[in-house]
């Protein structure tokens, strides 16, 4: 896992770039939109603008979510980067919801225009530019196991792909005058897009808020600690996540003949197991219990005489 020093430098770093990269495709594409003509590029600049609110969500929140536990926060901060999740899906909520409204009204009152191919030409700009800034913030995420960097990333993928219902609408609209509507009809496709992206986005956050299975984790733990040595069985295995890690719980059946510092250490032993995995587990409770002697050798304690 990466530190918190290098967790919050590498999360600035990339999301101060997108901020830049956002600025400069949202005044773009608005400016383009309302000179060209475009409703369905001027609402994508509109969805260009949403990145910043999220971008700002979160280089403000990973100075919170990255900090160490402290006597208030025995459990560490983890639980922030959810909440940083969970309002960049709900900012995308909000902007899907005005462009969609704003794009039906116009589709019922029978106004529309012809767009200029200018506004082509920049939603071509846009999705080449935001699909680079998606990948380029992912791999970062990715690197650091940051759930709130990876959301903010598959923004800025929206926002790559919402531009290609807008560059169709603006080639339809344009050779073919009398579909001029086609853009309005644009612009409720990126809207659409846009919730379907807020869902893909909130719901691990909401997952993890009420300490769901996530990623199918408890398996592999189970899997992992029967492998101990000493180890006899496994069960009542828990893992939830917390920011960009996991944690386990779970109970662990030794010989029952072991002394207490010998089952203690096979506990140890499962721990030390599970935290030096490639599970992203960074907390493992590990609960010893006696295991049952098997009949011959309880009869033989009962009676050491015979």
């Amino acid at each position: 896992m990466a530190s918190e020093k290098d967790t919050v430098h590498e999360v600035r770093r990339v999301t101060y770039a997108g901020m830049a990269v956002n600025i400069a495709i949202a005044v773009l594409k608005g400016c383009v939109g309302i000179v060209f003509s475009s409703q369905a590029l001027f609402a994508d600049a509109v969805h260009s603008l949403s990145d910043l609110v999220t971008d700002f969500a979160v280089v403000l929140g990973v100075r919170y979510w990255s900090a160490p536990a402290d006597e208030e926060h025995p459990y560490g901060h983890g639980k922030i980067e959810a909440l940083v999740t969970l309002f960049i899906a709900i900012a995308l909520v909000v902007v899907a919801y005005e462009l969609g409204a704003h794009a039906v009204r116009t589709l019922v009152s029978g106004e529309s225009s012809v767009p200029g191919l200018p506004a082509l030409f920049v939603a071509l700009v846009s999705v080449a530019s935001k699909e680079w800034l998606f990948r380029w913030t992912r791999r970062a995420a990715r690197k650091i196991a940051s759930p709130a960097l990876e959301a903010n990333a598959w923004h800025h993928r929206s926002d790559a792909i919402s531009s290609i219902p807008v560059a169709i609408a603006v080639v339809v609209a344009h050779v073919w005058p009398s579909l001029a509507w086609v853009d309005s009809v644009g612009a409720v496709l990126v809207a659409l897009f846009i919730l379907h992206v807020a869902w893909e986005i909130a719901y691990p956050a909401l997952q993890e808020l009420v300490d769901a299975e996530i990623g199918g984790k408890s398996a592999a733990v189970e899997s992992l600690a029967r492998n101990v040595a000493g180890v006899v069985e496994v069960h009542k295995v828990r893992v939830r996540r917390y920011g960009g890690a996991y944690v386990a719980d779970l109970h662990v059946h030794v010989d029952a003949g072991l002394s207490v510092a010998e089952g203690h250490r096979i506990g140890h032993d499962v721990s030390d197991a599970l935290l030096a995995s490639d599970l992203g587990i960074v907390d493992a409770i590990v609960h010893v219990e006696p295991g049952v002697y098997p009949y011959s050798d309880r009869q033989s304690a009962s009676h050491p005489d015979e």
